[in-house]
């Protein structure tokens, strides 16, 4: 019998990655819509509450930012509420925020505590001081990391945040700093990545000397997509990073979807192949299609009709 699903995920993801051309070349950068700069799902009561958690007993382990940072922070803050304004399901208050289930949030107090309780999106600041070559990391809260910590990246620049990426520097390192310095006010951009996990857990910390390494040949594989978005602040000039989290069952995609995976898998150099989970996932992937060929899932069901 298969566990049950965390309420944190989703049965089937409505973002993959992999099965969009323009995301299967980093860095896979797209223009975004103000608009749509926050996502919020069905999984919103359970990552709140789990967000909420973390907050209240692991500050120090999911929140961090450098002196100086003070006003990035407080604007972000600002943003997110300006952002909030548009969506029913809150009610903005001149002390405090109700979200929509049910949360009231306190508008006062330590910005990144405000940010991280109001939305389901991690969210990190960087920056660019004079004198420096690359944008740094000067703080954010981060529930929902993949593998990795604040605390070792806190006050690096884009180069040594992607160590552990062997292939990051030479290949993709020029490229997004280009980027991150060509971000203008008002126009956000987003691009999406994917991973396959064997533990479905949302705050999976790890430093970068951490041997460990994802077991694909699990009995049950989670595939965590990462909605990632670029936004730049218009008084502090500070990039707001987000980083929202989507997770499923490997199990929940098709035949289709999972050669699409290995399609784009097999496509990737050989260093990132690696990374992604190599032969080992190539095998799985080919292993589940062949199950699941001439299996098509039910479509949902219809929405009811409202009587007018």
């Amino acid at each position: 019998m298969t566990d049950p699903l965390p309420p944190t995920h989703l049965p089937r993801l409505p973002l993959l990655p992999f099965m969009d051309p323009r995301m299967t070349r980093g860095p896979g950068v797209q223009p975004l819509d103000p608009a749509d700069w926050l996502m919020r799902d069905a999984t919103f009561a359970a990552q709140m509450a789990e967000r909420d958690r973390l907050i209240a007993e692991r500050p120090a382990e999911v929140m961090a930012l450098l002196p100086g940072a003070e006003a990035a922070a407080a604007e972000l803050v600002a943003l997110l509420l300006d952002a909030l304004a548009a969506d029913p399901g809150y009610r903005i208050g001149p002390d405090r925020v109700t979200r929509p289930d049910g949360v009231t949030i306190p508008r006062g107090g330590d910005p990144l505590v405000v940010a991280g309780r109001l939305v389901q999106e991690d969210l990190l600041l960087l920056d660019r001081p004079e004198g420096l070559a690359e944008h740094r990391l000067a703080g954010g809260v981060l529930c929902f990391p993949a593998r990795w910590t604040l605390a070792q990246k806190m006050d690096r620049g884009l180069l040594r945040i992607h160590r552990p990426v062997t292939f990051y520097a030479q290949a993709l390192g020029a490229r997004v700093q280009r980027l991150f310095d060509a971000i203008r006010p008002g126009r956000p951009l987003w691009r999406a990545n994917w991973v396959i996990h064997n533990d479905p857990a949302l705050f999976q910390p790890a430093r970068e000397d951490d041997p460990g390494r994802r077991d694909v040949r699990a009995a049950r594989l989670w595939l965590r997509v990462e909605r990632q978005t670029l936004m730049r602040l218009p008084r502090s000039g500070a990039v707001v990073f987000g980083i929202r989290t989507l997770c499923a069952p490997l199990d929940g995609l098709t035949a289709a979807e999972l050669d699409a995976m290995r399609a784009a898998l097999e496509a990737l150099p050989p260093e990132e192949y690696r990374l992604k989970g190599g032969d080992a996932l190539r095998a799985r992937l080919i292993a589940m299609a062949e199950d699941r060929a001439g299996f098509s899932p039910a479509p949902p069901p219809a929405s009811p009709r409202t009587s007018s």
